[in-house]
């Protein structure tokens, strides 16, 4: 009859479709499989979160690990670190007051050893210098330790607790050297900023903080002792898995090309 539409067949499902039923068939279990057996990313949470680790470190650490973080998270695709700096005497009063951490980098072993009792087995994973810092160009000639003795120098040091400063000490009294400091700063990079500042003509740094100041400073090598720089996880780590990847990781070939440039020895 005119004005009347045939019913058409129903249509078979088209190729497409039919794969897709095959394979959502064939992945549905595997997935179930692995959420199972815990699989996924490093870091990553079964709900796709994000994993934070919570870093402490030793203030001249700063530049190294920002940079060694971001390449760290790139490679580490659902973790995200989260660097919290300063001298390593205060770290640990932070850690024996609860601070929520997962790892903790020192800049001296004796500041680790005293947290045994709080760690896992520490790694060193670098090792540093001690320098002069002046100001560029070293108006006064500051070319060996014994001119930290002269009274027309200022000179700042790091406090006697930092290792810095125990560092220092140590190698002013080995050259029986007696300095008269201006001031006794909380960290090594507070000493750097004082000599930036020009608020002291020298201070006792790290050969990398001098490095990291890029021109603002002229540093002059004094040898001493070797820094050592070990990294451990705290027991009561919220992420002790990927606290442990984070130190593993600080050994490979990436992290250490980055400690080479920033001008720390490996261990």
């Amino acid at each position: 009859m005119p004005g009347t539409r045939t019913p058409r067949a129903p249509s078979r499902p088209s190729r497409r479709v039919r794969l897709a039923a095959v394979l959502l068939a064939v992945l549905t279990p595997l997935t179930a499989l692995t959420a199972a057996c815990g699989g996924g990313a490093l870091g990553r949470t079964g709900d796709g979160a994000e994993t934070t680790v919570t870093v402490l470190a030793a203030s001249s650490l700063t530049d190294v690990l920002t940079g060694a973080g971001a390449a760290y998270e790139e490679e580490h695709p659902g973790v995200r670190l989260r660097l919290s700096f300063a001298g390593s005497q205060e770290l640990a009063a932070q850690i024996r007051q609860g601070a929520p951490a997962d790892l903790v980098v020192t800049a001296d072993t004796a500041t680790m050893d005293a947290l045994r009792d709080l760690t896992g087995p520490p790694t060193v994973i670098a090792r540093n210098r001690l320098a002069l810092a002046t100001a560029p160009g070293n108006p006064l000639g500051v070319d060996s330790l014994h001119d930290l003795a002269r009274e027309d120098v200022k000179v700042v040091l790091a406090a006697p607790e930092v290792p810095a400063g125990r560092y220092g000490q140590r190698l002013l009294e080995r050259h029986g050297v007696t300095v008269r400091p201006v001031s006794r700063e909380p960290s090594v990079r507070a000493v750097l900023s004082k000599v930036e500042l020009g608020e002291a003509d020298a201070g006792l740094v790290y050969v990398t903080d001098a490095v990291a100041a890029d021109g603002r400073v002229e540093a002059v090598p004094v040898g001493g002792p070797a820094v050592r720089y070990p990294a451990a996880p705290l027991k009561d780590a919220a992420h002790p898995r990927e606290a442990a990847a984070v130190i593993a990781w600080l050994g490979t070939g990436p992290a250490r090309r980055l400690l080479r440039e920033a001008g720390f020895q490996l261990p």
